[in-house]
């Protein structure tokens, strides 16, 4: 499987600590085994596709676009709060 990361998925991981980072890095293996683990969106973000999973006991959303059978592309990680919000500013 192929992962492409976004700018802006690049320099939030930047900011992130270790624990994070590892947290991080098992949800991307779980999407990467199975693309089909997210919850697919509709409307303005159609395409695109958000998995949930805990960051440190918090819960952190992870946004990614399957671009085909063997490529996704990682667009955004964060807590709920204004995560859509952004995430539709976001040039995909």
């Amino acid at each position: 499987m192929r992962i492409l990361v976004t700018p802006t998925f690049e320099r939030t991981v930047k900011k992130l600590h270790g624990q994070q980072k590892a947290d991080l890095d098992s949800a991307v293996k779980a999407v990467a085994y199975d693309v089909s683990i997210g919850e697919a969106k509709v409307g303005d973000l159609v395409g695109i596709s958000v998995y949930k999973f805990r960051m440190v006991n918090q819960l952190c959303l992870l946004s990614y676009r399957v671009l085909d059978a063997s490529s996704i592309k990682l667009l955004a990680v964060g807590p709920h709060e204004n995560f859509y919000r952004d995430l539709k500013r976001l040039d995909n």
